[in-house]
């Protein structure tokens, strides 16, 4: 994880383009490597409540459960372009909910997902129509905490008739909601997302709000939604950024995220803003809060998250396998001595 990426242009990945920023609001993420925040998070355990793991290697999972991560949810995404058919829809949902929950638990980490129809794939009504009706199929499965990633990318109607029906769906599964707010025009996507699910009576402590900024936090939170931040290179938010909104704002309610997925983003964005964080004075309890008890109290009012599953690690069992597959592949050992010159 050393890469360099000073060097590099903006990334308009995520649903997002490039907003031509000064070099003053290039936001200033920027990598540490293991040796210099290892002893800094000795002992502390992560919950990432929104990253896209199939978008990643296994290395990842193998550097993530070293790194002090024991669970994360995985929100039902956009793959880069347009799914054609009903059929990739299914297969995709179901791989959320039982082989990727199946390869994380082969390298110790706890897998939840939030399934729905994304915000930009709403805009194919036709397709959209159909996938809704697949949707009450997956989620009442174990593991499914939540409906998400749904809300605006370009604030269509389509992208809000179907945010509105996937509000029923979730008071219909009693499932908290997982909101995508949009990069373009944020700050009114934000409030229109919040005031459409108080106006379909939801609890504003079911709904979690991600992707803020400094813009957007202290309305979230003083109407009483969670609020979710995504360290994302380049876009969004870099960590230290973070570290001053929570010194601001405090752990209440607040919930930090990688949101990694295919594009340039990093896994590690969690411990690294909780070294962060400790380098900077922030005190334990409130790192907990914000890497781990609050995502975890939020999404544990799905009646699916028990801490008790993860809290110690799990019980990794490489030899096991799914409907006849393994993780293993080719006789490979289950595990690879990373510090190694040579990969045999």
């Amino acid at each position: 994880m050393q890469q360099n990426h000073k060097n590099q242009e903006p990334n308009p990945s995520h649903f997002e383009e490039s907003q031509g920023t000064s070099d003053q609001e290039v936001p200033t993420h920027r990598d540490l490597t293991w040796d210099e925040y290892r002893d800094t998070i000795q002992g502390m355990r992560f919950f990432d409540p929104h990253i896209h793991m199939t978008s990643r290697t296994t290395d990842d999972y193998q550097t993530m459960f070293d790194a002090g991560i024991v669970a994360l949810i995985e929100p039902a995404f956009w793959l880069g372009q347009p799914r054609t058919g009903l059929s990739s829809f299914k297969d995709y949902y179901s791989s959320l909910v039982n082989w990727e929950r199946f390869r994380s638990s082969q390298f110790g980490i706890r897998h939840y997902c939030t399934i729905g129809l994304n915000s930009r794939e709403a805009n194919n009504e036709p397709l959209a129509e159909q996938v809704m009706e697949i949707l009450p199929l997956f989620l009442y499965k174990e593991g499914v905490v939540g409906v998400g990633e749904i809300g605006f990318d370009d604030q269509t109607a389509a992208e809000e008739k179907y945010y509105r029906a996937q509000l029923e769906l979730a008071k219909q599964a009693k499932l908290p909601v997982q909101v995508h707010t949009p990069h373009r025009d944020k700050k009114h996507g934000t409030e229109r997302s919040m005031a459409i699910a108080l106006e379909h009576g939801f609890d504003p402590a079911w709904v979690i709000i991600d992707h803020n900024n400094e813009e957007t936090v202290k309305s979230v939170l003083d109407q009483g939604f969670y609020a979710g931040f995504t360290i994302y290179p380049f876009t969004k938010m870099g960590n230290e950024r973070m570290v001053k909104v929570v010194e601001q704002y405090g752990p209440e309610r607040i919930m930090i995220n990688s949101a990694a997925d295919w594009g340039i983003s990093d896994p590690l964005a969690l411990p690294k803003t909780a070294a962060l964080m400790k380098m900077r004075g922030i005190s334990d309890e409130t790192i907990r809060k914000v890497t781990y008890q609050n995502a975890i109290d939020a999404f544990g009012q799905s009646g699916q998250i028990h801490e008790t599953d993860f809290a110690n690690g799990l019980e990794i069992d490489q030899s096991q396998k799914m409907n006849g597959n393994t993780i293993l592949r080719g006789g490979q050992q289950p595990r690879i001595a990373k510090e190694s010159l040579f990969i045999n």
